[in-house]
């Protein structure tokens, strides 16, 4: 059961995942998370090194799909300015989402990557559903209250991988 939380990858952002490796591996498409993944939570609009990132990911046709809990406005105000598909109000770590995003970008299970900044959320729903997941390092420090209960939770569970030799970098 805690192995359904273990990403298969580990980066400190999202900018450290790079298209050329993704494109190597077979990769045509990401879903991602957005709050304090892409961005801080309570930041409406893309920082310039996201757009920039979202422009190389795109010049090596890799499309992208936002898969949000949060709120159509929150998500919509985020997306429409750089023409990315979204869903919100996701449900994660339901897998419904995640083949939905799949449907869209019209790709294989195997041809995409999940990403995100929650083990109970993306990478759950990402391993639930059969997806290679990657966890990113939060971009703010600060959350919301259940976002609060995830990180306690989310805590423990690495501290046990941690333990058992499963992962070896540090939060």
């Amino acid at each position: 059961m805690l192995k359904n939380f273990l990403p298969n990858e580990h980066v400190k952002s999202i900018l450290d995942i790079h298209p050329e490796v993704l494109k190597k591996r077979g990769i045509k498409g990401i879903i991602t998370d957005l709050d304090n993944t892409l961005v801080e939570w309570d930041r409406p609009n893309a920082t310039p090194e996201l757009i920039n990132w979202f422009e190389q990911i795109r010049n090596h046709d890799i499309l992208v799909t936002i898969v949000s809990n949060n709120n159509e406005n929150r998500v919509k105000e985020f997306s429409d300015p750089l023409q990315i598909p979204f869903i919100f109000r996701a449900r994660k770590p339901m897998v419904r989402a995640f083949y939905s995003a799949l449907s869209k970008m019209g790709i294989k299970k195997e041809e995409a990557v999940v990403i995100g900044d929650q083990l109970l959320t993306d990478v759950l729903g990402g391993n639930r559903s059969g997806f290679h997941t990657i966890l990113v390092v939060p971009v703010a420090q600060t959350d919301g209250f259940f976002t609060k209960f995830n990180r306690f939770t989310e805590r423990r569970i690495l501290n046990w991988f941690r333990k058992k030799g499963m992962i070896q970098w540090e939060d």
